[in-house]
């Protein structure tokens, strides 16, 4: 028997190739952290001829490059190894179903979605090492079966038409634990089970006498006793001589506990994985659900505002609120915290409850902004900010109040669709610096009859079609000239879906368009 399984793996060297370096920065600091050697390459091709120098053990490959992307260069790897096993684990923010069936065609063996998830990233880690650890094993094991005669891990046992073993090997006598010496002379059923040992001499006595063959001619996996009475799993394959003293039969037992100990090892590794994957979903389902309570508020629902969020993953980091007021008052908040996905969204829900709570109030946009990046000063993170745009119309007066902290300039679109004025985020986004820092006061304006106010995140305008390039703020100007008040909003959501042509947008989209009565 094989020993057991060492659980101390060893570290591997990592070949991470994206064309972002401040992904290949943080993919660097997290595998040295967890021991491993790191290779960088910012493009296909230096990925490639790191590989050839470097020859690494797993690779981290990021698909949508400049040149030659993640797909190609998964294949041409695996053409270069094709007797030994590489791992590659596919980086991406696409994560539909086609991605994942084209990365697999390509060689890739897994696939992590960007944002990554370091938890899972390492626990995939650990999964290739395990993995690599058996491949290693496994050549290990076959160079020695190539250094020594094939017999000296397997053993051969000869028998006659009685069922009476005729002969043993030395490796018979390391797995069954009798001496040759005590096992010839003797019923080879004693080296069965229960209830093969009855059953066995029925079906020799079978075949010699023309019967279908149930054992001879083929491998098959069985159950075998050894003399201490332990059952193992054992593969046996029996062929046929003929002499002219008789018939016998040469059947080779090998020990096949290790693997099948391995085996179980994956298959616990798998279900631990599954396990991690469903309670994963299950807390995505329940943060979505309250999520969903926090964004979709009734003044969203107000006649003289369209909007529309497209998150770039499940969650969005994007958010927008609005609320009209007994007085006479619409207020309208668009809200871009950094990255995506469910960090980026808990980073900016704390500013709903304050934008609704201080509106009810009829506060000024100063007074808002002042408490917004308050509230994310003690709230967020270092490193995490929210670029906002608040407007507040005043349909009493026909005035308009807008502040613009690092979100795309703001417009005031008359009913041509011509921009009558341009709001320029010439303030910081929220949660940056104290308030005493924080810049100047909102701008004011006035409109004239069917104006809209139009905001949006950036990731609106760094959106990429198909051919690399960005819709822009040409791509945007270029939608809503010549259009309606009524129609202007479908045409911005018309030229965005012609500019991507099916794809998905690498960060969130967020587009608020407001009536001024």
């Amino acid at each position: 028997m094989l020993p057991a399984l060492d659980t101390n793996f060893p570290n591997l060297k990592v070949l991470a190739v994206d064309d972002n370096r401040t992904n290949l920065h943080i993919l660097s600091v997290f595998l040295k952290k967890l021991g491993h050697e790191v290779i960088l390459a910012e493009n296909g091709d230096e990925g490639l001829l790191l590989f050839d120098e470097e020859r690494p053990d797993v690779i981290l490959l990021d698909i949508m490059m400049p040149g030659l992307d993640g797909f190609e260069v998964a294949r041409r790897i695996k053409e270069r190894v094709r007797d030994f096993w590489v791992p590659i684990v596919f980086l991406s923010a696409l994560n539909r179903d086609e991605n994942l069936v084209e990365g697999l065609e390509a060689g890739g063996d897994d696939y992590l979605t960007k944002p990554i998830n370091f938890v899972v990233l390492e626990a995939k880690m650990r999964s290739i090492q395990r993995s690599l650890m058996l491949q290693q094993r496994a050549i290990e094991s076959f160079e020695r079966l190539q250094a020594i005669s094939d017999s000296v891990l397997e053993a051969i046992i000869t028998i006659n038409t009685q069922g009476t073993i005729v002969s043993a090997n030395a490796a018979a006598e390391t797995i069954f634990g009798w001496s040759v010496e005590e096992l010839v002379g003797k019923d080879i059923s004693m080296l069965m089970p229960e209830p093969h040992c009855n059953r066995h001499q029925q079906y020799l006595d079978a075949y010699v006498a023309g019967g279908p063959p149930h054992i001879v001619g083929y491998e098959r996996e069985v159950e075998a006793l050894r003399r201490d009475g332990t059952i193992f799993p054992a593969e046996l394959g029996v062929s046929e001589i003929r002499l002219e003293e008789g018939r016998l039969f040469i059947g080779v037992i090998r020990d096949v506990t290790e693997r099948k100990r391995t085996e179980r090892k994956l298959r616990d590794n798998a279900e631990q994985l599954q396990a991690y994957y469903d309670t994963t979903q299950a807390e995505q389902n329940l943060a979505m659900t309250l999520m969903q309570k926090q964004l979709h508020r009734r003044g969203l629902q107000d006649e003289h505002l369209r909007y529309t969020v497209i998150p770039a993953e499940r969650f969005s980091g994007d958010i927008v609120a609005a609320v009209r007021t007994p007085e006479g008052r619409f207020y309208a908040m668009l809200a871009d915290a950094t990255g995506h996905g469910l960090a980026a969204a808990i980073s900016v829900l704390p500013i709903l409850s304050v934008f609704y709570g201080m509106t009810t109030f009829n506060h000024s946009v100063s007074k808002i902004v002042l408490e917004l990046n308050e509230q994310l000063r003690e709230s967020v993170p270092v490193g995490r900010f929210v670029a906002a745009c608040l407007v507040c119309l005043d349909e009493n007066t026909l005035t308009g109040e807008i502040w613009v902290g690092g979100t795309p300039p703001a417009l005031l679109i008359d009913n041509t669709g011509k921009v009558e004025c341009c709001f320029d985020s010439t303030r910081l986004p929220l949660g940056i610096i104290g308030n005493e820092d924080l810049g100047t006061p909102p701008d004011t304006f006035q409109w004239s009859a069917e104006s809209q106010i139009l905001i949006c995140s950036d990731g609106l305008l760094d959106a990429e079609g198909s051919d690399g390039a960005r819709f822009e703020s040409t791509g945007l100007q270029a939608a809503i000239a010549n259009t309606d008040c009524k129609g202007r909003f479908d045409a911005i959501l018309g030229a965005l879906g012609r500019h991507l042509d099916g794809q998905r947008a690498a960060d969130d989209v967020s587009i608020m368009l407001v009536d001024c009565p």
